[in-house]
Parts: C-alpha cells; sequence; structure tokens
C-alpha cells in the first residue's frame, strides 16, 4: 500500500510492529485499525488526510494517545499517528516554544526548564500534548498562567482537505477560537505556539497523606484553605489508597488515604508559607511537600498510571465543596474494588475563571473543582475488577448529581459516556463551535473524537 507524497512509515496487520503501534495508554482499548501512517513530517500528515477522503477511510489522529476513550485508534481505517513528531523549540528571549503535535509534556518541560521557562502541561508527563491542549489544557500552573490554551499563541492545523493552515488571533481567528477547547474536531494539529514563563528550576510541591478516616475533616480544611490560597497555589486532591512510590514507606503503601498535593508556581519560601496551615492540620500519614525540580514534580505520579492498565472514568463539575458534596464524596471515595482506582479533584479559579467567557471554546471559567472518578485495574484482572470498578464509577457520578455543576470536562469523557455530555460540556458555546465545525469540515471526517457535528 502507498500514500501519493507520504514519506513516514506505513503500518499494516503484517508488519511485525502493528500490536505495538495500535496500542493507547488505555489497555481496556482494542481496536484494529486497517493502516497505521506514522508521520515524519506535516506534508505527510496533509497526504495521509488527503488519502483518507479519497478512500472513504475512518480516521483517528494519533498525539499522545491518552484518552481514556481511546479515540487515538479506530478500528479498519487508518491512524494519523503523529507519535514521531516530538521536536519542542524554545525561543528564551521572547519567551515562545514551538512544539510539534506528536509531543509529551516531558518533551516540553525539559526544553522548556532549561531556559527556566514553563507553561501550563498535564500533572502527567507522558500525557499528549495535543489531546490535553485542543480540550483546554488543566495543569499544575493554570491558576497562576491559566489553561494551556490561554497560553496558545497559535497553531498549524491540517484540515479536512488536506490544507495546510496557520490559525491565531489574525490568521483564521474563527479556527483558533474553536481549537482553544473544541477538542479534535477541526482538523490535524501538527504544531502548537505557546507562551511561556518564568518558573523554577525548584517549586515548593508534592502531596501530603492523611489516613481515610479523617476525609470530611480534611476536605472541610481543604475549602477553607484554598479560599484564602494565592494564584500561585495549584493544588488537587487525591483519594483512594496510597500510591506504591519512592519516599512512601512501604506498610503505608494501598492503605486507604486521602492526599492534597500542592505546587506553588513561585519563590520556595513564599510556598512553604502559603501551605504552613495544611501541613499542620491533624496527624498526617506522610508529608512530602518539599522544594522539588518542577520537571520532577511533573512526573511524579507517571507510575500510578501507566501505559497499558486498563481505565474507566467519570467526570463532573462542582461548583463548590458543601457539607453535602464533602459527603457524597467522603460515602464513595472508598468504595472501589481495585486498590489503584481513585479520585481526583482540581482546584480551578484564579486565572483560569478571569479569562471571559467567550474568549475560548472552552467552557468551564466559572467552575470551581473538576472532579475525575477513575477506575484503575490490571489488565490481568479484568475479570475481577472491569465490572465493579466501571459500575462504583458511574454509582459514584450519580450520587454527586444533586451537588455538581452544570458541565464536564471534554477530556475526562470516557468512551461510553452519552453524546448529551459534550453537549454540556460546551453549553452555550456549542452553536458556534458547530458553525466552526461546519467551514472547516462539512463532511464531519474527523469525527472519530468527542464530536461535535457541523451546524
Amino acid at each position: 500500500m502507498e500514500i501519493d507524497g507520504f514519506r513516514g512509515l506505513l503500518i499494516t496487520a503484517d508488519d511485525a510492529e502493528y500490536d505495538t503501534a495500535r496500542a493507547v495508554w488505555n489497555g481496556a482499548i482494542d481496536r484494529r485499525p486497517r493502516l497505521i501512517a506514522r508521520c515524519s513530517e506535516t506534508a505527510d500528515v496533509a497526504a495521509a488526510v488527503r488519502f483518507a477522503r479519497e478512500h472513504d477511510l475512518e480516521i483517528a489522529v494519533r498525539g499522545g494517545s491518552h484518552n481514556v476513550g481511546g479515540t487515538a485508534v479506530c478500528d479498519d481505517g487508518i491512524v494519523i499517528d503523529l507519535s514521531a513528531l516530538r521536536a519542542v523549540w524554545v525561543d528564551p528571549i521572547g519567551r515562545t516554544a514551538r512544539v510539534q503535535g506528536g509531543a509529551l509534556w516531558s518533551d516540553v518541560d525539559h526544553e522548556t526548564q532549561a531556559h527556566g521557562l514553563a507553561t501550563t502541561g498535564g500533572i502527567v508527563s507522558h500525557t499528549g500534548v495535543a489531546g490535553l491542549t485542543l480540550g483546554g489544557g488543566l495543569g499544575w500552573l493554570m491558576r497562576k498562567h491559566g489553561l494551556a490554551v490561554d497560553n496558545l499563541l497559535a497553531a498549524e492545523v491540517v484540515t479536512a482537505e488536506g490544507s495546510i493552515v496557520r490559525a491565531s488571533t489574525d490568521e483564521h481567528p474563527d479556527l483558533f477560537w474553536a481549537l482553544r477547547g473544541g477538542g479534535g474536531n477541526f482538523g490535524v494539529v501538527t504544531s502548537f505556539h505557546f507562551a511561556l514563563h518564568p518558573l523554577g528550576p525548584d517549586v515548593l510541591a508534592g502531596p501530603v497523606f492523611w489516613a481515610a478516616e479523617d476525609t470530611a475533616e480534611v476536605m472541610r480544611f481543604y475549602r477553607d484553605f484554598i479560599a484564602e490560597a494565592p494564584d500561585e497555589l495549584g493544588s488537587l486532591v487525591r483519594l483512594g489508597t496510597v500510591p506504591a512510590l519512592p519516599g512512601i514507606p512501604a506498610d503505608l503503601h494501598w492503605r486507604p488515604a486521602i492526599a492534597v498535593s500542592c505546587c506553588y508556581a513561585g519563590a520556595v519560601e513564599d510556598g512553604e508559607r502559603a501551605v504552613r496551615s495544611l501541613r499542620r492540620l491533624g496527624t498526617p500519614l506522610v508529608d512530602l511537600l518539599a522544594p522539588t525540580p518542577y520537571v520532577a514534580h511533573q512526573r511524579a505520579i507517571d507510575d500510578t498510571v501507566p501505559h497499558g492498565w486498563h481505565y474507566y472514568w467519570k467526570s463532573t463539575n462542582l461548583a463548590g465543596l458543601s457539607d453535602d458534596a464533602i459527603a457524597v464524596i467522603a460515602d464513595h471515595a472508598y468504595a472501589a474494588g481495585s486498590p489503584r482506582s481513585m479520585v481526583v479533584m482540581f482546584h480551578m479559579r484564579g486565572a483560569v475563571a478571569r479569562v471571559p467567557h467567550d474568549a475560548t471554546a472552552y467552557a468551564g471559567r466559572d467552575v470551581a473543582h473538576n472532579i475525575v472518578i477513575e477506575g484503575v485495574w490490571l489488565p490481568d484482572e479484568a475479570g475481577e475488577h472491569a465490572a465493579a470498578e466501571s459500575a462504583w464509577a458511574r454509582r459514584f457520578l450519580e450520587a454527586l448529581e444533586p451537588v455538581r455543576a452544570g458541565g464536564v470536562y471534554v477530556n475526562f469523557l470516557d468512551a461510553d459516556d452519552d453524546p448529551s455530555r459534550i453537549r454540556e460540556a460546551y453549553g452555550d458555546h456549542l452553536w458556534r463551535i458547530a458553525e466552526v465545525k461546519a467551514k472547516y469540515d462539512p463532511d464531519n471526517a474527523f469525527h472519530h473524537n468527542k464530536n461535535i457535528p457541523p451546524a
């Protein structure tokens, strides 16, 4: 099989690397594409798109392949694979970076921190830049510097026609607006241009763990703690078990616990003052908050969510932490059967909330917290845990219904989430996004994603 104008690697089921090439982060996803087109340059992406359209092939786009729903791979179609396009170019004077569409956040952090710079990226370093950014882009630095999309200056995009365009505030501004939160609905983004900010190399960062029975007390304290927190303090709450990570005593591994993790985007001494009251709360099981290289903190929890494990997620937004919300979370968080399952709650606000509501396609500007319920089990535990962990996540989401806010973060939607939840993610932005979709992809060629049909 050949693609006119394509100079990358074409992989079919007859090739030895086929099974490796079709595997994605979520090991529960098992799909068999007809062809994997591993691109070596933007021109390859354009050639692959034109080929797919000419042959009426289902299209999946692979960046970091980290979406829990497995959107990076399809059955009996073509995977346009950007995983070889991972270069990062930093302009330290202009404080910007150009990042190829297959890069991971570890690639970005490695290059930008060499210059004492950073931008908002994911909290797991093997997450792909493209998928995270196009959905909005939550990360440790968002309260200080905004979401990933708030730091996006421009993007190079291959459209459904196979054309290459640049989207920015000056060029194709409608497309640029939609790319910032609207997902992969409009084309294949082959490079991103980000604004960078001074940071590090060391930041005050890490988790503090308390026993599960202290959950309600910790969350009530956390509610008051974040109300006074400076924008520099990024934090999240993790409920589940203590992971078996370096620095954590072995006798605590897999013990049910609540953790508050922090990253202070400023001077370490200022961060120490900002978290002082948190560290004095009750009797922590272990306190790992310490001056840490930012790149080390960014990859600190990578091993708790590795490639190949099985994942099932449910998520929603919370307007705040009422006593009722805390009670629901404390009641359900530890009912999972797998010790690897967890709940993660992000604190939003700060710079995220100060961006005007209609500035980007991302719609969750007024959200206080985003909560994601993660069922996790090993591949050989599917018979034991798959149905049970999935049911736990669904029950938990249902229990949150009376206390949740409207909306959901589109990047946290699983494959079995109803299409109405995609509409919920965008609210009153949906029609404008659909109009942009109709202009750049009227035939909905890019629909193997959290799809928004063209208006």
